[in-house]
């Protein structure tokens, strides 16, 4: 399937080119429907990764349904635990109730297999995946690819990122597009990048995708986009006021952050053994990452005038986590992110510890 992937740093003009060819596709749609006047405000997704804390992002997505303010969002990316809700969020309320399924009643043995020390070592992975991988067949279906490539032909993008561990680098995957190729090889590799999106490296094997290269055949050995970035919104290189204003474009454009992860510094006593150590130093580097990730975002955004709006776990979310996909865990935070989306999300204008100019300040 040629053009359905872009490698991050490398293939910055392909990408920039798929932008504009949606933004074709969806002038065509618009006239197509009779659609006259100027373009609708373009609002963009973005969701990160976080592992069993996605039931925020679930819970949040389905209360914003309820308010009746959900916009159709014009691009969807997702990283991780945020490429499993990616599609879902897409495809909009219609899959509502599947996202709420997922992360409140899903359990450890629902996602992984524990292995052995041994074989953990010894093998790709300290854990098996294929549960995740048999509950994402499960999910995406042919039916649901054919919705994508109808929004897809729209305008619309939906964007995956995984990590080409051979390479070392990320590799944004064209959802749609795969999509609107269809069939059996489409549906698999939509599931399999989705899945690869999600494995933790370490933890769970790499998944193997296939890949062709001037005739030849090879396998790449993708993993958790999250080693890359925890979340993205859209490459810096793409100016997409300038880009747009360039074909006669102009319309407003709002983004929306949704960061699965608390962004305070939570303190907790390391047991000085070395896995605590270990643990705990590449929980703080995931965090440090994900707030780095936020300001390149709001400066890109910034940059092309489009509205940043950031919504993330609060400080006062405490329930315990007996462990990953604890089902009690996931449904109170699921609940949590229902519950503030529901009487209107509070979002976040910039990123944790960037003081806004004042009113006054700015008029000088």
């Amino acid at each position: 399937m040629p053009g359905v992937r872009y490698v991050a740093g490398i293939d910055s003009p392909q990408l920039t080119q798929a932008a504009f060819e949606s933004l074709r596709r969806e002038q065509d749609y618009r006239a197509r429907e009779g659609h006259k006047g100027p373009m609708p405000a373009a609002v963009y997704a973005a969701i990160s990764g976080g592992g069993d804390n996605g039931a925020f992002a679930a819970g949040l997505l389905n209360a914003w349904t309820e308010t009746g303010t959900r916009p159709v969002f014009k691009l969807v990316t997702g990283i991780s635990t945020g490429a499993l809700i990616a599609p879902f969020a897409f495809l909009g309320p219609k899959y509502d109730a599947t996202l709420k399924e997922v992360y409140t009643t899903i359990s450890p043995k629902d996602v992984m297999k524990p292995r052995s020390f041994l074989g953990g070592v010894l093998s790709d992975g300290m854990a098996d995946n294929a549960p995740l991988l048999r509950l994402t067949r499960k999910s995406v279906t042919e039916d649901l690819l054919k919705e994508i490539a109808a929004e897809y032909a729209k305008g619309r993008m939906l964007l995956v990122a995984t990590a080409d561990l051979d390479a070392r680098r990320g590799i944004i995957w064209d959802m749609g597009k795969i999509a609107s190729y269809g069939g059996p090889n489409a549906l698999d590799l939509f599931v399999r990048v989705m899945v690869a999106s999600a494995s933790i490296p370490g933890g769970f094997p790499p998944m193997m995708i296939d890949v062709e290269v001037d005739g030849k055949h090879y396998q790449e050995m993708h993993v958790d986009g999250g080693i890359v970035a925890q979340v993205f919104a859209y490459p810096a290189v793409i100016r997409v006021k300038e880009d747009a204003a360039s074909v006669g474009v102009s319309r407003e454009r709002k983004l929306f952050v949704i960061r699965n992860a608390r962004l305070d510094t939570e303190w907790a006593q390391v047991e000085r053994s070395t896995m605590s150590i270990a643990a705990r130093a590449v929980s703080s580097l995931i965090h440090s990452q994900g707030i780095g990730d936020l300001y390149r975002i709001y400066a890109t955004a910034q940059r092309d005038g489009v509205d940043f709006n950031l919504g993330f776990i609060p400080a006062s979310f405490n329930a315990p986590h007996k462990e990953e996909f604890d089902n009690e865990y996931m449904r109170a935070l699921y609940d949590t992110g229902y519950q503030m989306a529901l009487k209107g999300y509070p979002w976040v204008k910039a990123p944790p510890g960037f003081t806004l100019p004042s009113a006054a300040a700015a008029a000088k």
